[in-house]
């Protein structure tokens, strides 16, 4: 039985060592895909790079089941706006999208500039938005907010700051749990 592609989408500064992103990567063999530059993020030049792996792995494994995506912070972003414009979204089987990062907040607007407008319009894929009610980085309505509008079913993860290494989540069982949701009970390595 052929099963989904995980790609894993980290945002602005990427993810370290001890983020669950990375630690998911060894752990379930899950495939990053590398930004060409992580400090500056440019929507077209990530939205390219994202269509360039979902191809990559299509044309590679053309009978596969599809893509799981998992997103955290600008990566939820991304999804949304490659979503919003590709013509291939049909081969993604769900995402993930976790602590989205917001651009109206006073932290990241500079960062974020390149992002605006959002794309705010249902996902072509079914899709889980896990929020935390502290995260620095995103209100908890606006997180809400971004739920609603991608069509996500939506998970409040309680205080969790912005869901990242800082919130010692460890290799994060729960959230894999819910990209297990989104791609059968097994996944495919990359």
């Amino acid at each position: 039985m052929r099963l989904p592609t995980v790609l894993v989408l980290p945002g602005w500064q990427n993810s370290g060592p001890q983020h669950w992103q990375s630690r998911w990567e060894p752990l379930h063999g899950y495939r990053r895909v590398e930004q060409h530059d992580w400090m500056r993020p440019l929507r077209g030049d990530w939205m390219a790079r994202l269509e360039d792996e979902v191809l990559q792995h299509h044309n590679a494994s053309p009978t596969s089941p599809g893509i799981v995506l998992v997103a955290h912070s600008l990566g939820c972003l991304l999804v949304a706006a490659w979503a919003a414009h590709s013509r291939h979204h049909h081969l993604v089987q769900g995402a993930l999208l976790v602590a989205p990062g917001d651009p109206q907040c006073e932290a990241l607007g500079g960062v974020l500039a390149s992002w605006s407008p959002l794309a705010l319009q249902p996902l072509p894929f079914r899709s889980i938005l896990v929020a935390s009610q502290d995260d620095p980085y995103c209100s908890f309505a606006r997180a809400r907010t971004f739920a609603s509008a991608w069509s996500s079913e939506f998970v409040d993860y309680g205080r969790c700051g912005h869901i990242n290494a800082e919130s010692g989540l460890g290799d994060w069982p729960d959230g894999h749990r819910l990209v297990q949701q989104l791609g059968g009970s097994r996944l495919a390595p990359t």
